[in-house]
């Protein structure tokens, strides 16, 4: 059944914690094609996924910025909401989607108002523990994965090492890089055997953001006003929604 992708959610098992996606195409490879598998070593329910991130322009813009992530106690929703749309799943297959979210390198970091930069501070501290988050919506057919944009607004960010909600755990003043993963729920009794062909996974540079508890840039700020809808509270003179 589905149960077994979910090993528990606080401990993803490894296959979901492969590389970034690889892009080599699925031509039939020599010796693979008994067992429905691409030239990548993929099962091709995966192979030819593709995910195209939304509101690229956006992310491009904070990018330039430096992005920050507000983590919080109690878990704070991302701005901008990462978004995906899916092509190239099997319409009648079951999906399950998760994203996870790895340090970027191993320091921690301070912010230099003077010079308006990022300056490595230290080493980083111990890993948060790695979380995973399952779109709410699996698992579910390719087809209604490709119908519309996936969103993941339920995701919230924490600082929080005890949480118990299951947010994603992260270390403020560290860098991080979101992943997200296609899994292919395998029907076959044996599934946990091909664990590793099942699933794809994507990495968008643009994502990568500093965790932190306080926004640090004046400019990340104020874009951050300016773009989101949900932050109105914040600006000045606007009535309260």
């Amino acid at each position: 059944g589905v149960c077994s992708l979910r090993p528990t959610p606080l401990h993803p098992s490894a296959a979901f914690l492969g590389g970034p996606g690889e892009g080599s195409p699925c031509t039939p490879g020599l010796g693979w094609a008994g067992e429905g598998l691409g030239a990548s070593g993929k099962n091709r329910r995966v192979c030819h996924a593709a995910a195209r991130l939304e509101m690229g322009s956006l992310w491009e813009e904070f990018n330039r910025l430096g992005t920050e992530m507000i983590v919080t106690k109690a878990g704070r929703r991302m701005f901008p909401t990462f978004q995906v749309k899916l092509s190239g799943l099997d319409p009648l297959a079951d999906y399950v989607l998760l994203m996870d979210f790895i340090p970027l390198d191993d320091k921690r970091y301070r912010y230099a108002f003077h010079s308006s930069s990022w300056l490595a501070a230290g080493r980083a501290e111990p890993a948060a523990p790695g979380r995973v988050h399952f779109h709410p919506d699996s698992p579910a057919k390719g087809a209604q994965w490709m119908r519309q944009i996936v969103s993941f607004d339920k995701l919230k960010l924490t600082n929080n090492l005890l949480d118990d909600n299951g947010h994603i755990i992260l270390n403020s003043m560290h860098r991080y890089q979101p992943r997200f993963h296609v899994v292919f729920v395998d029907p076959r009794r044996d599934s946990e055997r091909f664990a590793h062909q099942n699933f794809k996974s994507f990495s968008f540079p643009e994502t990568q953001f500093m965790a932190v508890t306080a926004y640090q840039n004046h400019r990340i700020t104020q874009l951050k006003i300016a773009s989101n809808p949900f932050a109105k509270g914040f600006r000045d003179g606007d009535p309260e929604p």
